[in-house]
């Protein structure tokens, strides 16, 4: 472990920095960037979605109508698989966003079915030094998201402007002193 990785010594320990997200500088073309977290969409997950957006598309939410198409069964808002990856992505790619500048050629060109587990990866395409803004950087992406059977349900090209080292806002958070916590040893 590095010593940048370590905030402080206390008399309890060491108070070790979690993930922070990256910087403009972290970039590289040709980074891939599998991320970490699946998640399998619910049917609360597409009505709630649909519902909330006032998508009054019938192959969402009616389950019989849906029957009688030649999918057979309610597809997954689109809408919903393009925010669903995006955030998939923030882990690895925009924790440090400043501003979203677009999604460009979004295609889906599998269907989405409630039950269906989504995962993701990305690639960057390009990074440049914001010329208005010396502060900031923008990475362009190419990301995919796929299903349980590694099928793609999605790919876009997503550009997002990020904070360059020594610019990320600072932000202070109030946390209570370690007296609360039990004393290394002590879990018998």
């Amino acid at each position: 472990m590095t010593d940048e990785a370590t905030q402080s010594v206390t008399s309890e320990g060491r108070v070790v920095r979690g993930w922070t997200g990256r910087l403009f500088e972290d970039f590289a073309p040709g980074d891939i960037y599998y991320h970490p977290f699946g998640k399998t969409v619910t049917e609360a997950d597409n009505q709630s979605f649909t519902l909330m957006t006032q998508n009054v598309a019938k192959t969402h939410v009616d389950r019989n109508f849906a029957k009688a198409t030649e999918f057979g069964l309610p597809l997954v808002n689109s809408t919903f698989t393009l925010a669903l990856v995006t955030g998939q992505s923030t882990i690895d790619l925009s924790m440090n966003v400043f501003a979203n500048m677009g999604w460009d050629e979004v295609r889906m060109p599998n269907p989405v079915y409630e039950g269906d587990t989504i995962y993701s990866r990305s690639k960057v395409l390009s990074v440049r030094e914001s010329k208005s803004r010396p502060n900031l950087g923008l990475v362009t992406v190419a990301t995919e998201g796929f299903n349980q059977d590694s099928k793609i349900v999605i790919s876009y090209r997503r550009t997002f402007m990020v904070y360059r080292q020594g610019h990320l806002p600072g932000v202070e958070s109030a946390r209570p002193d370690a007296s609360t916590l039990p004393s290394v040893g002590d879990f018998q």
